[in-house]
């Protein structure tokens, strides 16, 4: 594994002259993000699990030493004190699949200087994107509605092999009921589906010999009806249909990947209907995303599922995730970033949620006030050991769907918003803080 290298060059070169300058004291790091996000009305924090793995295997291997001794940048002493360092620090962290909002430390870590400085990359790169990831898929389960099957279809249009498995991952938290990935499903449980290309009708001489085909081979076939003329493949479907009830089987479904889908779904559902085949499922797909489902809903497109590939795995909408990770104290106290729009909040703080009558009101304090409501920050890593548990993944997507689906308008709304407003504020002792920097 060489995933102790995923860091950028400047976090060693940083830590090389820390190591030289015996500047290896405690230090807090904060991870957040900033404020504003477009189109989001609030995230779905992911990733957390991934990271803590991470941490506890950290490793700078042999290997790893010498291709850092090629570059000629670090001396023999760094080189052979990386190859004793391991985390051994401590994170605070928000749970996963927790709703939150920008602004908010989401995840604090506190370790020696070195190491809280060399896991940056890293933990920037798994809790961006799979946060990403999860936010965009909260919104297509809003517009697909509780009742829909909603699968992950992204991994060939993803943005790496990793960050297929990952965006596989996220969905599945956030609510989803599979993905395509099989290493995915492997990796983590996650219900495979799969149904067929258009290049296997393709390979067949004709369409009803492909579908009969596939139906022969596979216990719960799903169709691809849109090759060639849909109606005419919707006719093909119900004949197999058909011959499957003859001995004893049934057609699972049909899907549909392209044309006008509502009026499609509207016409095929009524000859499925026709023909005695009411159970008989339809599965759509095609560029979808929580806008376009909405827009099919809305128009009185009806069907059983979505596959949702390209615009979950890119997060069409917003590609990337403004998540930062800042040192917010160290030896010398809290430390506060300046820069014009990018001020940073000082010390080792932590969120106070107020739930009321569906409104929420998030609080961020410093670590040692307690205010009403309940804290979202909890110790998860202690001397470089996990003290939480490795995520329920099932569990945890359970309890998420419920609560996305119980969510106050304004939050569930999925209309644009130029300048969102999040429910967070200072508490007094923090803001005084700031004010004194």
């Amino acid at each position: 594994m060489e995933e102790a290298l995923l860091v950028d060059l400047y976090e060693l070169t940083m830590a090389y002259s820390y190591f030289r300058r015996g500047m290896d004291d405690p230090a807090t790091f904060a991870y957040f993000v900033r404020a504003p996000v477009p189109n989001r009305r609030f995230l779905l924090f992911a990733g957390l699990d991934p990271l803590l793995d991470h941490l506890e295997a950290l490793q700078f291997t042999e290997d790893d030493r010498a291709y850092l001794d090629s570059l000629d940048l670090f001396d023999s002493a760094f080189l052979d004190y990386l190859g004793t360092l391991r985390f051994t620090g401590e994170v605070w962290a928000v749970p996963e699949g927790e709703m939150v909002f920008p602004g908010e430390p989401l995840v604090q870590v506190t370790a020696p200087r070195i190491q809280a400085q060399v896991v940056e990359t890293y933990l920037l790169n798994v809790l961006n994107y799979q946060t990403l990831v999860a936010s965009k898929a909260a919104r297509i389960l809003l517009a697909a509605g509780e009742e829909a099957t909603v699968v992950d279809f992204s991994p060939r249009r993803d943005h790496g092999a990793d960050a297929a498995v990952h965006a596989a991952r996220a969905s599945f938290l956030a609510g989803f009921h599979g993905t395509s990935n099989v290493l995915a499903g492997k990796r983590y449980g996650i219900p495979v589906v799969g149904t067929m290309a258009h290049s296997y009708v393709l390979s067949f001489p004709d369409e009803l010999s492909a579908f009969r085909a596939f139906a022969e081979d596979h216990p719960r076939p799903v169709l691809l009806i849109d090759t060639y003329d849909v109606m005419k493949g919707a006719r093909n479907a119900a004949a197999v249909a058909r011959e499957l009830r003859a001995v004893g089987r049934e057609l699972s479904g049909v899907r549909l990947d392209s044309g006008d889908l509502v009026s499609y779904c509207r016409a095929v559902r009524e000859l499925l209907d026709r023909a005695g085949f009411p159970e008989v499922r339809i599965f759509v797909s095609g560029d979808l995303d929580e806008h376009r489902i909405r827009e099919f809903r809305a128009r009185g497109g009806a069907a059983w599922g979505y596959g949702v590939g390209t615009r979950l795995g890119v997060s069409w909408d917003l590609p990337a995730l403004p998540g930062v990770y800042k040192l917010v104290e160290d030896a010398h106290g809290p430390r506060m970033k300046r820069s014009p729009g990018k001020v940073t909040l000082p010390g080792r703080t932590q969120v106070w949620r107020r739930e009321e009558g569906g409104r929420i009101q998030d609080t961020i304090a410093l670590a040692e006030e307690v205010l009403p409501g309940r804290p979202l920050l909890a110790k998860a890593m202690e001397g470089g050991q996990r003290v939480l548990p490795p995520l329920d993944l099932h569990r945890r997507r359970e309890e998420i769907r419920t609560r996305l689906f119980s969510l106050p308008p304004h939050l569930a709304d999925l209309d644009p918003i130029d300048e969102p407003g999040y429910p967070v504020c200072l508490s007094r002792k923090l803001a005084a803080l700031v004010e004194n920097l």
